[in-house]
């Protein structure tokens, strides 16, 4: 599959794109500027090698060339970024990260802000009105993505409205070793899935350390 890490230059975005390079997906690299999205690149092939199954892009063109789209922007980019991307992203499976954390707006990281539309993911459905929206990889931390040698000890919570898109991303987002994936609901829950974002950090913060994630447990077995 192609995927679209829709600016992917931070350390989510490029932790996300590490883990699907290594599981052998094709990944474009997206940023405002292809300059930033090579340098992302570059990183990225000096941690993995000279792989071919990644290339850089401007978000626009990597969202209309790829078949799958995640978004790893922070908050105050979001509407803008994926204003740059709709055509492009029309009947795709978009994966939304982002979170809506205070210091968006100069506050805490461990404080969540709340918005209008409910939750970032629904704030992206409304905009993005021909795509499948799915809340994902809101609680796995970017040093965890980045700790590339080692399986990730974290469940990944998504959320979304259409049940074919949830499957294709659940079967994606299990390639990354240790992640299963636990759907929770429709997309009005990621409300609920973006809040623990702030905790996650919090606890981090708390007990020093970057690794710190979330277990469901007693579920029955998929």
């Amino acid at each position: 599959m192609k995927i679209a890490i829709i600016g992917g230059t931070g350390g989510q975005g490029l932790g996300i794109a590490v883990r699907f390079v290594q599981a052998g997906e094709d990944v474009i690299i997206g940023s405002r500027t292809i300059e930033k999205a090579q340098a992302a690149v570059d990183k990225l092939k000096g941690l993995l090698g000279d792989v071919g199954n990644v290339k850089a892009a401007e978000n626009a063109d990597a969202a209309a060339e790829a078949e799958l789209l995640v978004l790893t922007v922070p908050l105050a980019a979001q509407k803008s970024t994926l204003l740059s991307i709709k055509e492009g992203a029309k009947g795709k499976i978009l994966l939304d990260a982002t979170g809506p954390l205070e210091s968006a707006i100069g506050g805490s990281p461990i404080e969540y802000v709340a918005l209008w539309d409910g939750a970032a993911a629904e704030r992206s459905a409304k905009i993005l009105k021909d795509s499948n929206v799915i809340c994902a990889f809101n609680n796995i931390s970017s040093a965890a993505l980045m700790n590339f040698k080692e399986p990730i000890d974290c469940d990944c919570l998504i959320s979304g409205d259409d049940a074919n898109s949830k499957v294709v991303a659940a079967e994606l987002i299990e390639k990354i070793p240790g992640v299963n994936v636990i759907d929770c609901g429709p997309l009005e829950r990621a409300k609920i899935i973006e809040k623990i974002t702030p905790l996650l950090i919090g606890l981090n913060i708390r007990n020093k350390t970057q690794f710190g994630g979330i277990r469901i447990t007693g579920l029955p077995a998929k």
